[in-house]
Parts: C-alpha cells; sequence; structure tokens
C-alpha cells in the first residue's frame, strides 16, 4: 500500500502575493462600443486577481496561526 504524500507547507518565498492587473489608459479604448471593451478584459483580470489575493491572504493567515513568528 502506498502513502499519500501530505502537502507541505507553503513557503513565503513560494508563495508570492499576487500582482494586480494593469489598468489600460483611457486612450487604449477606441470608444466604438466593442463588445468586448479593453476593459472588460480588465475587470475580468481585476476579478480574478481578487479571488486569487483573498486565497493569498487566508494562506498567509492560516501559515502565521500555525507560526506566529513568521
Amino acid at each position: 500500500m502506498q502513502s499519500v504524500p501530505q502537502a507541505s507547507p507553503v513557503n513565503p518565498v513560494d508563495d508570492p502575493r499576487p500582482v494586480p492587473p494593469e489598468r489600460p489608459g483611457d486612450d487604449e479604448c477606441c470608444g466604438s462600443g466593442c463588445d468586448p471593451c479593453i476593459f472588460d478584459y480588465y475587470y475580468q483580470e481585476l476579478d480574478r486577481y481578487r479571488e486569487e489575493l483573498r486565497a493569498w491572504e487566508a494562506r498567509q493567515a492560516a501559515r502565521h496561526a500555525e507560526d506566529p513568528a513568521n
């Protein structure tokens, strides 16, 4: 019977804080009502970033709870 490897704690160096997407400049939108617009893509990426940030913050809080010295 094989043993299942246990998940190792995530090293903070290996788990960097997510980076927010760069907002397009106002001049990057052509203003012709494109669907999707460049800002639609930006807001999708911003939502994804917020989800990743929440997950990262939860991992950091759990790591800190396990080892308050870090």
